[in-house]
Parts: structure tokens; sequence; C-alpha cells
């Protein structure tokens, strides 16, 4: 979490009086921790049911402020909507006491990793700079100095890094003459810029550089740039003292990023860098050769799955991977061709546009790009290789030739974007080039034409790019095709902003875990509150609020959420693909009815035909079916579209999985992993072909040659709370998953109850078992009583009802879950459900009904085998058992 440094647990009097005046608002949880300006508790938000991180301020610091200076700050600071930044919800004055809130993340914050790492590697500790950088420039282009930069400060979330505290930052900005008479201390002495130790009033971006290179320069070499046994020690070495060089205690730091952080740490502001874009650029061209800070790493945020999937890997070493690497861009070229584009529509590759306005301003050539990437793919006669497949080629190195190649392309569209935001005209720059890649012969430009308009002629740019390709593609345009390309998602410019940032947030909705998914939804809502009819906000809002309840704790009020979303695009857009695949989404997650979501996919696939995601949708939704030769037509066919998709290389492997097709099964995940290779996802559906092999120790290999960017707490949690496979990590894993809290859950407590019981079961403690049962027990029956119609939880509850020896309840609750989504409604979780229906019964010791529902699960698809059950502990009750024997037997 790492909003302070000092946990607690207990409300005191002053703090029992803020609950009580807040309660029609926030219920109060516990204390989270307490600093020097403030004490933060987990609260929840009564009215949109949320989590969230309310902050108090000390009441002699509030004092100082006074309400109306607070309220008038924290209004700017509220204001501050950045993928870097962890913004503002709400504030207020209740019980003589100053608060705001703030999303509650999962996650850590920069102090906690370095309390448990000390030193981060180079990678690491640059991206996270450029990162902190990036809101730190948006902060400071809208007026705003944080002045508290510090690695309490900087939180760390699914791969990214959020500026935190601008709140207080902001307040204290208002109040320093005043707070200065009470001798108070503003900011904090191990990064205090020298100006802001000599008590400057007036601070700008340069302060925030300075704290920025110190937090850095921790990062690498383990320790502050200056210490002392007190703040005015500290403070006198900020103002007399140079640090050590960096390379000097740590060598494998470059010289040239040392040089880096010197500049930014220099006595004098005029010394500095100007501006953290300035800052972060820098630190880009001294950063090490490998992944830099436009790649993130997926760490999964674990939720109670929805669904039983996943799919297993042997033992992946790198030798492994490479090879994998090599066979997936062999398998691309076989499939797609290297003479893509005669004699048939042009394949074409639109690539990440470059940035070349400030670093703030890449999610807007990002936009660019998207948009006219999605005009172009409307266009007949051209076929576009899809968004994910393209923006992994963000920043590259490689070459036209090789990019070609890998994609199986013949036409590569490039460009640069500056975002000029001069006092004068707000204007945007555009220099497309669109490049041919033939075969044997040297890439030729086919057209360039660089665009100068006013920001508010940014969608006739857009499409004029886009017609202009066509055309130099000799792609004939009818009357229809151009009044697309002209058309304009938004006229309200400010809306069109707040979508770029949520499509910066969710990569295009590739994202899955609920922290994420929830800045990108803060972003959608307020584009669709600045434009209500703007239709694609909508489309990618009601796709959040979906994903959100499928993901996370299901409640009435989100499921409310992602109707009036889907419904709001459907009437606004209803001839639409995003319209029907919104309302898909809501039928498929939201309801689970597989027959309404299929028949509204099958619709966009009409109107989109060769849309990769829509070809994927409409896969999953065949196999759910159970038509899985047809599932896996449309995901090769998804494929050749996208090729770089993780998700539809998952997806193609699950189906291979299921119908035991292993090794295909295996190509296709070890494609997925080759592609990315932090991806938990990927990662745990490759670990389970050992197990359908009957081999344990192959699975339990995957885990220990995993990349080490993978957060190692994140990647047990989800093998344990996908598809329950605790007994698939190792002691020292199973040790580590039983001292979690729920907040490695998402906060759900029966996720996190249920998970804990059934590992102590699995470990012989039934006592435990129990305890952590009943307190999944408890949660269960509230969520039940929001959504009755779970199918899951009802299954999931019997499971723990059979912990606690209650077993006419858990049969019923079983049967119940069964029923309410049987095998003939989804055959993709319904073969899941009917699995712990046998799980139950095992439990409870009805050996023959658990036999009864077993065997029909190995004769259709499913990941069951006879080799599965051969190693899996759950079936131990049973494995003398007959019947149990000729199906390990495979009989």
């Amino acid at each position: 979490m790492g909003y302070s440094d000092y946990p607690g647990d207990h409300l005191t009097d002053v703090q029992a009086q803020l609950a009580a005046t807040l309660a029609d608002r926030y219920t109060i949880d516990r204390e989270l921790g307490r600093g020097g300006m403030a004490t933060v508790y987990l609260a929840h938000d009564v009215r949109h049911d949320r989590p969230v991180a309310l902050k108090v301020l000390h009441p002699d610091l509030a004092a100082s402020l006074g309400p109306e200076r607070f309220q008038r700050e924290i209004k700017l600071a509220a204001r501050l909507q950045h993928p870097h930044i962890l913004t503002v919800h709400d504030s207020g004055e209740a019980a003589g006491l100053l608060w705001f809130t703030m999303p509650f993340i999962e996650g850590e914050s920069l102090r906690d990793r370095l309390r448990r790492d000390r030193q981060l590697s180079v990678e690491d500790a640059v991206r996270i700079a450029r990162e902190a950088a990036d809101g730190l420039e948006y902060a400071h282009q809208h007026g705003v100095v944080h002045r508290d930069i510090k690695p309490e400060n900087i939180l760390l979330t699914s791969g990214h890094a959020l500026v935190a505290d601008f709140g207080i930052a902001l307040a204290i900005r208002s109040g320093d003459q005043q707070l200065t008479g009470t001798g108070m201390s503003i900011g904090t002495p191990a990064y205090m810029s020298p100006e802001q130790a000599s008590g400057e009033r007036e601070l700008d971006a340069r302060t925030d550089v300075y704290a920025l290179g110190c937090v850095l320069y921790e990062m690498l070499a383990g320790e502050p740039p200056f210490s002392g046994p007190n703040a005015q020690a500290i403070l006198i070495r900020t103002l007399t003292e140079t640090p050590r060089p960096i390379n000097s205690v740590r060598s494998t730091v470059p010289v040239s990023l040392d040089a880096v952080i010197t500049k930014a740490m220099a006595k004098a502001p005029a010394d500095r860098f100007a501006t953290c874009a300035q800052f972060g650029q820098a630190l880009a061209l001294a950063a090490p050769e490998g992944r830099t800070s436009g790649e993130t790493v997926s760490t999964g945020t674990a939720t109670l799955g929805k669904k039983p999937r996943r799919v297993p890997l042997a033992a992946v070493l790198v030798v492994g991977l490479l090879i994998a690497a090599g066979a997936f861009f062999a398998w691309r070229r076989a499939a797609g061709g290297g003479k893509a584009g005669e004699g048939g529509p042009k394949l074409l590759a639109v690539l990440p546009f470059e940035n070349l306005g400030a670093a703030d301003d890449a999610y807007f050539a990002d936009g660019i790009t998207d948009a006219v990437r999605g005009k172009l793919a409307n266009v007949p006669g051209v076929e576009v290789i899809a968004r994910s497949s393209s923006t992994p080629y963000k920043g590259t190195t490689k070459s036209p030739i090789d990019i070609a190649k890998e994609l199986g392309v013949r036409y590569l569209l490039t460009g640069t974007v500056r975002w000029d935001k001069g006092s004068d005209q707000n204007r945007v720059q555009v220099s497309p080039e669109l490049i041919e890649v033939g075969s044997g012969q040297k890439p030729t430009t086919r057209w360039q034409q660089p665009f100068d308009a006013t920001i508010t002629d940014v969608f006739k740019v857009q499409a004029d790019i886009a017609s202009l390709v066509a055309q130099a593609l000799d792609v004939a345009l009818g009357a229809t095709t151009q009044q697309q390309l002209a058309a304009k998602p938004t006229q309200n410019l400010p809306a069109y902003d707040a979508f770029l940032r949520g499509e910066a947030v969710s990569q295009g909705m590739n994202v899955n875990d609920p922290p994420s998914l929830r800045q990108a939804a803060a972003a959608y809502e307020q584009a669709v509150a600045l434009d209500s009819t703007f239709a694609l906000a909508w489309a990618q809002l009601a796709r959040t609020r979906a994903s959100l309840y499928f993901m996370s704790t299901p409640t009435p009020a989100g499921a409310e959420a992602a109707r009036q979303a889907s419904l709001r695009v459907s009437a606004i857009a209803p001839n639409s693909p995003e319209a029907h695949l919104a309302l898909s989404m809501y039928y498929s997650q939201v309801l689970s009815d597989i027959p309404r979501a299929f028949a509204e996919d099958s619709t966009a696939l009409t109107l989109a035909p060769r849309n990769p995601e829509m070809l994927a949708q409409v896969a999953v939704g065949e196999y759910r079916q159970g038509r899985w030769d047809a599932a896996r037509a449309h995901l090769e066919q998804a494929s050749q579209l996208d090729p770089r998709s993780v998700a539809t290389a998952r997806r193609l492997g699950v189906v291979y999985f299921y119908t035991r097709q292993y090794p295909k099964a295996r190509e296709a995940f070890d494609r997925a992993l080759a592609l990315a290779p932090t991806n938990l996802d990927a990662i745990e559906w490759r670990a389970q072909l050992p197990l359908a092999e009957g081999d344990l120790a192959g699975a339990r290999a995957t885990l220990k040659t995993v990349p080490k960017d993978v957060d190692a707490t994140a990647l047990i949690v989800y093998f344990a709370n996908y598809q329950d496979l605790m007994w698939v990590l190792d002691d020292a894993q199973q040790v580590r998953l039983l001292g979690l809290t729920p907040s490695a859950f998402d906060g759900d407590r029966f996720a996190w109850g249920h998970i804990l019981a059934q590992t102590y079961m699995l470990r012989g403690d039934l006592a435990k078992a129990r305890v952590y049962a009943d307190s999944a027990r408890i949660t269960v029956e509230e969520q039940l009583r929001a959504t009755p119609n779970d199918a899951q939880r009802h299954v999931l509850y019997g499971l723990t009802l059979a912990y606690l020896g209650r077993k006419a309840d858990a049969i019923r609750e079983g049967e119940l879950g069964v029923s309410l989504q049987p095998l003939s409604k989804d055959a993709y979780n319904g073969a899941y459900f009917q699995h712990q229906l046998a799980r139950i019964y095992i439990v409870v010791g009805e050996y023959d009904k658990a036999l009864d529902q077993l065997e029909p699960l190995l004769k259709i698809p499913y990941y069951l085998s006879p080799g599965w059950l051969k190693i899996d502990p759950n079936f131990d009750p049973i494995r003398n058992h007959p019947r149990f024997k000729r199906l390990v037997a495979g009989a």
C-alpha cells in the first residue's frame, strides 16, 4: 500500500467522532498509518461502493491552513488527472478536521520496496523515475509544484508508478507563511532542494526535479544523497556538500546515468533540468539497453477467478523462450506470408507515432495513432494489423525490414506528433510516412506529408491521413467510406482528451487488473460527463464497468452501472460494432447469459468482419457453447490480424489444452510467453501442461524460472486464486501465501479466507482451515445476499461449508451453483463448477457422487486428465476407490 509508515488498528476518540460525522458518506475500517502531516485510514465510499484512502490532516496543520484555503487548493489537486498521478476523489471538513480521499491502491510505496530490496535494478529505477517525471510534468504544466517528492509519496501498482499526496502539497503551498510560524517542517529534509531548505517561497518545477533526482539516487545507491542524525544536520549538508557519485558506490550504474542524476541535483536551480520532461528525456537517453520505461510489467492483480482458466509450462528455461520466440515468428510468416499484399488486401501496420512534444503528451500521440489505425481498418481493401501487435514497437530500434517480416506485412505507416500548446495558438503537427517493404528490396517511402493545424482540426488531420494513405495504396474510396473517415468521435476536445487518457491507462482495454480498470473508468466517466453523446467513450466505460464487475467483488450497483453504460452507447450508436461489443460484455460478464452475448458478438463481427477483437470475442462465445472447432478457427484468423496478441495466443492455447491437444497447446502458450514473459496469465496456463501430463515437479520448476521482474507475491496469489493451484506451490510459497492479508486479493475477504482455508486443509491443519473457512463464510453470505444468482460463489460457498462440516448445506449450495450455470449453458465455466461440486462431495464423504461428477469431465473438453488426477492431492481421499483408479488409468 504505502500510504504511510506506521500501521495501526484502532480509532482514537477524535477519529471515532470523525467516523460518526462521515457515516453517511464513508465507513472507516482501520488506520493504515500516519506521518508527519496526516493520518490515513482505509475507508469505504458508501455512495460509490469502493474502497478509498481517507487522509486526515493533523489538527495543528489543519488549524494553520484553515478550511477555506484547504478546500480551494484541494480542488486544484482534484483536477490533476494523469496515469501517473494518484488523484483526489473528495474532501471536506468534519469534527474540526480537514480530510480528503484518494483511490485505495493495491501495491506498495517505493519506500516499502526500498525497505525490502534496498537497491533497485537500474532498469526499474529509471522506469519509476521516468513515470514519476511524466506525472510531475503534467502537474507543473497545470501550475502545481508538489514540493514533497519522496519514496513514501510514490506508489507502485500494476507495474506503474503513481505520484501521491498532491492534496497536502497544494494546500501547504498557500499556507507556508502560517506554517513556518508554527515551526512545522514543510517537505522532507533528505529530499529538499537547497532553495527549499533555505526557506525560499517562490519555488518552481526545478525543486521537484531536485527531489526526484534524490529519490533516483536512493533507488540506485541504497541510501539518500545526504543523511544525518537530525533534520538540521541533513539540511546543512544539502546546502554545503556534494553527494558522492553513484558510480563510486555502485559500479554497475552507467556513468552517463550518474551524470544525469548529478545535474538533476545541482545546487543552483539554473544548473538543473528546466523541466521534468527534460529530466525524463535525459534518463531515456542514459538508460541501459534492455527494458525501458515504455514497457510495463503485468503483475495481474489477483481476484477471485470468475473462470477456471489458465494453462501450464513444463520448465521454461531461457533457451526455451528464445526457441519459442523464433518459432512464433516462423509461424507468423508461414501463416501471414512474406508476400503479403500481393493479389489481395493491402497488409498494413500502423506503428506508434513518435511524440516530439512534452513527455506528458505521449498519450496524445498514441491517440492519434489509434485513431488513424481505426479509420484505416474500415477501408475496404486494406487489412490493418491490430493495436496490440503494433504497440510493442513503440520506441523500437528494429529496422522496417525486420518489423515487416515479424508482422507479415508489406506496408508500414510511421509518423511523428508534436502538440504545440503555445499561448497564441494551440496547434498539432503530424508528419506521417508510408513505407513499402518489398521482398528482397530496400524500404521505400510510398507517401509522406506533414500536417500543421489547430487542435480543433485534429479530427480532420486524422481523416486526411487515412484518406491519403488509402490513395497511396491505390485503394478506391466509396462515398460511404469517405463519410466514415470524416466522422468525428466527439465535438468536445476536452472530452476527447479525457478519453485518450483512459485509453492510455487501459491500453485500449487490454488490461484486466482492477486498479487500472478503475483509473481508466474515471477518465472515461470524465469524457462522457463532458460530452454525453460520446459513443466511443460510453462503449469503453461500459466495457470497463463490466470487467470490474467480473474481476472484483460483484455488487448490484456495479451491475447496474455496467447495464446503464451499455444501454447508453446502444442508444447513441446502435449500429456500431462497439455498441454490440459493450452489450456482449454486459451479458457475458455480468449476467452470464452466453447466448445473448454471442448474438451481440456475432452482430459486431458482421459489422467489422476483419476486426481481431471481434473475432476473438466470437471465439470465446463459441467455446463457452462447446463449439471448440469453430472457436479455434476464429482464433487462428484473429492471430493473422493480431500476431503479437498475448490474449489471442493464450485463448488459442486454451482451446488446444481443453481438447487435450497438448503439443499444440504448448506451442500457443510458448508463443504467449515469448511475447510477454512476465504475464501471470500466460505463466499459469503454461504451468498447467505438466500437471495434465502428471508432472508436478515440472509445474513447480516453472515457478522457479519466471523472470525476476515478476512479483513473487503476485505470482503465488495468482496460482492460488485461479483454479485453486495452491497445491502446486512449494512449502515456502505456501507459508508466504498463508501470511497474506485480504488486500492481496483486491480486498475480497471471501477469496482470502476461502483460499487460506483450502491451503490449511491441504497442509493437514483442519482447525485453521475451519477458522478461515468461517471468515470466508461470513463475507460470502453477505455477497450472495447482494448477488443471489452468482453461480461461482454458490459453488465455492458450498466448498467453504464442507470445510466447516456442514454437509447438507454444502451439498445444497454446490448443487445450486451447478444448476445456475450447468454445462449445457456454459461449457467452459460449467465444467469448473461441476469439478468443484465433485470436491464438495469428496470433503463430505460422498465419494460415489463425486465420481459421478468427475467421470463425465474426462470425456469432454476440460483441463482435468488422468495425469492430473494422479497428482492432485484434492483427490487423495478417493485415491483407492476402484472407479477412481480406472479414471487414473485412462479406462
